[in-house]
């Protein structure tokens, strides 16, 4: 028997490779990557490559801007801005970041350009499901990750679209990063090919931010992080640290 189709935003990070993970599971789906001028774009581009093998994907659709980097803006685009390290009281895995400014890692308005593109291509498919591994841990610092940020755009999809069917889900929108984790490993998702740092492409800093969560989720766990780190500053209070 036939299954539906879904399309997935794969960035290859761990959030999108457990959603990749899922969407695999239930539906014949479709990945979406971009490379958009990011500090890390070549190690994540083979992180995607490798976790839309290992689930099964029937497709991975590569996708080049260079918007994001003329417009600047971002530690994540633009080389004159610094990417800061974590904190540790900074980051404590409960979003203690709430009220603050947003971080110098956000991105512009990024996931409205990967969800229209995401839209676009279901359309052509014949998809109505388009997943993304939002988190709302990390909408304290990224309005982009909040849940009304979905609602909306499933009301822009609505009515933008020639049937109005298709909708955005955010399967891990309300879990810990820990839980994450937890379930990835539930899942066989391939962690081990993920990639999360904001800096680094042949061994994780450990010491930016999304290094500085992805451990502590693993730790959290109770698992070690199966990738490779550069056993320096943060990286080196985390015992589980491989």
């Amino acid at each position: 028997m036939s299954r539906a189709r879904a399309v997935v935003c794969l960035s290859g990070g761990m959030d999108s490779t457990v959603c990749a993970t899922l969407a695999a599971r239930d539906y014949d789906s479709f990945g979406l990557h971009f490379s958009y001028g990011q500090r890390t774009q070549r190690r994540e581009l083979q992180a995607a490559r490798e976790v839309a093998k290992a689930v099964g994907l029937r497709e991975l659709m590569e996708l080049d801007t260079d918007l994001f980097r003329r417009i600047g803006g971002s530690a994540l685009t633009d080389s004159r801005i610094a990417v800061p390290e974590a904190t540790v009281e900074g980051i404590d895995g409960a979003s203690a970041r709430a009220g603050e400014d947003v971080p110098v890692t956000y991105v512009p308005f990024r996931n409205a350009h990967f969800l229209s593109a995401a839209v676009s291509w279901a359309e052509v498919l014949g998809a109505t499901t388009v997943f993304i591994g939002a988190v709302e841990q990390d909408s304290s610092g990224y309005p982009d990750c909040r849940p009304a940020y979905y609602e909306a755009f499933n009301e822009l999809i609505r009515r933008g679209t020639k049937e109005g069917e298709i909708k955005v889900v955010t399967p891990l929108i309300k879990l810990r990063k820990h839980e994450i984790v937890t379930l990835g490993v539930e899942l066989g998702a391939p962690l081990h090919v993920s990639w999360s740092c904001y800096t680094g492409e042949t061994e994780a800093c450990g010491v930016c931010e999304s290094c500085d969560l992805r451990l502590r989720a693993f730790s959290a766990a109770g698992l070690a992080d199966p990738i490779r780190y550069a056993l320096s500053g943060t990286a080196q209070d985390y015992t589980n640290v491989r």
